[in-house]
């Protein structure tokens, strides 16, 4: 038994070695090609509608390469493998941004990194775009995103009329693809007969309100946009009215469709990044500002004794400086109770806590001289800052809610004409919190500057932000009509543009 069990030993060396003289043969079966279907969909003409998160908007401005990065133009590449034809953007002239307007600048360049500082900062790069707006071009365009359009604005004949961009009246960038001076988005894009769009519309309704500190009016109960301001908040009907319209005449003809609702606005990098208490001074600055504001906090104690206010905003309005780090700047409130019936030196001011959000620009504005020929007027720290500069927790309130509104009137009209329906809120916040892993390992983030996720206006995806968008576009397509479209590499676009 013993001289078997050698015997087998010895035959399995010789297997071994046979085994690994022999030429290794590998059976694994070839990568079948996948073979992509549409489902129930038709894509063979494809028209997308919406503002600047349709038209590819990055780093404040509309160039060509964000316009090649956009999300539509994603999607049309995934629709041409299962019969999508020929997808039509209104590109810019070059990739600077700046445009003018009977040879006058009236469009601001895109955003770079500048270094010069010795950190780096978003600066305009320099020159001047050659995009002449009355330099009509000639469509249709299966990209009707026009930035800075608000949800009615779709609607809206004469949106695109050169003659009244320069009084505000029109739409720049509109202005250049216009089929006619009367015409209006949604006209134009139906009369290309699409089989399927996709819509993202609502975002101005709100995003002006909060990006401008709050200095516009919430509209909710005025159902008349023509009083609007730029930077009012849209009464939720008004918005709700503006894309049933555009549903219903997208869908006369029995096109398929995708739409997406609203992100939160107060969520985005350029509310989230400049820290209320950014001011650092030393013990002698401490001390002067304190004697300062000694009078105003005092006149604070004496109009609770007379039951102007309550205890809870006295200590709410109280200005108090430290020496080192991490002193929060004073602002305007206009929420405050009005006290300067009693005294007119009592205005709505306190200083900023965590719950106020600072705009993204106010960081190059704070600590600036509000008057040059005083060194003591610095804003922020001596002046209050404005109302345009933060928003409030009540502001932010204002603006969520209409964010709420908004949405479950999107989710409703999604189910209505039986749309495939992204939900996009849900997507940046897990951006904001969590980020996306990539298949390289490395994660994007909706952080400024580095994460990736946002452009440098810090409002807008980057390429690679509107390439999540464009997959959790596509998941849902897949999920709706029965296709197995592929997406897209977010790697293959990049998360900040270097210059």
């Amino acid at each position: 038994m013993k001289k078997l069990y050698a015997l087998l030993f010895c035959l399995g060396l010789f297997l071994v070695s046979c085994e690994e003289d022999d030429p290794i043969v590998d059976n694994t079966p070839p990568e079948q090609e996948v073979e992509y279907t549409a489902g129930s969909a038709n894509f063979s003409k494809y028209v997308a509608l919406g503002n600047s998160l349709t038209a590819g908007y990055s780093d404040a401005a509309l160039f060509r390469a964000g316009q090649e990065a956009s999300f539509p133009v994603m999607l049309a590449s995934n629709f041409s493998l299962v019969g999508g034809g020929e997808f039509t953007v209104p590109f810019m002239a070059d990739d600077l941004g700046g445009a003018t307007l009977g040879g006058q600048p009236i469009l601001g360049n895109r955003l770079i990194l500048d270094f010069s500082s010795g950190s780096p900062a978003p600066v305009p790069v320099e020159g001047q775009g050659a995009t002449e707006i009355t330099n009509t071009l000639s469509g249709p365009f299966n990209n009707m995103g026009v930035p800075g359009a608000k949800s009615y604005h779709l609607l809206a004949p004469g949106y695109g009329n050169v003659q009244g961009v320069a009084q505000g009246l029109a739409n720049p960038y509109f202005a250049r693809f216009a089929s006619s001076a009367n015409a209006t988005v949604l006209g134009d894009a139906a009369a290309q007969g699409a089989t399927f769009f996709s819509l993202w519309i609502g975002n101005n309704d709100v995003l002006g309100f909060a990006t401008s500190g709050g200095a516009g009016v919430d509209q909710t109960g005025n159902l008349d946009p023509s009083t609007y301001g730029s930077a009012d908040i849209s009464d939720p009907n008004v918005v709700a009215g503006s894309i049933d319209a555009i549903l219903q005449t997208m869908t006369a003809n029995g096109a398929d469709g995708i739409i997406a609702n609203i992100p939160d606005v107060t969520s985005i990098p350029f509310l989230t990044t400049v820290p209320h208490n950014p001011v650092p001074l030393d013990a002698a600055t401490a001390d002067l500002l304190n004697n300062a504001y000694a009078a105003y906090n005092g006149g604070l104690a004496q109009l609770q004794a007379l039951g102007a206010i309550s205890a809870e905003e006295v200590a709410r309005r109280t200005i108090s400086f430290s020496a080192g780090e991490g002193n929060a700047v004073v602002i305007i409130d206009e929420d405050l109770t009005d006290l300067t019936a009693f005294n007119p030196a009592m205005i709505n001011m306190r200083q900023a806590t965590e719950d106020d959000l600072l705009v993204l620009t106010s960081r190059t504005f704070i600590g600036t001289l509000a008057n040059p020929d005083d060194p003591t007027s610095i804003n922020g720290v001596a002046v209050p800052l404005e109302d345009k500069w933060v928003l409030t927790r009540e502001e932010q309130t204002m603006a969520q809610n209409a964010v709420v509104a908004y949405n479950q009137a999107i989710a409703g009209l999604a189910a209505q004409y039986d749309l495939a329906f992204v939900d996009a809120n849900a997507l940046l916040t897990t951006l904001k919190e969590t980020g996306f892993t990539l298949p390289d390992g490395s994660v994007v983030t909706a952080e400024f500057g580095t994460g990736g996720g946002f452009s440098l206006d810090g409002v807008h995806p980057s390429p690679r932000g509107y390439a999540i968008i464009a997959n959790a576009m596509i998941e849902v397509v897949n999920e709706k009509f029965g296709s197995n479209l592929p997406g897209v590499n977010p790697l293959d676009y990049t998360g900040l543009y270097i210059n």
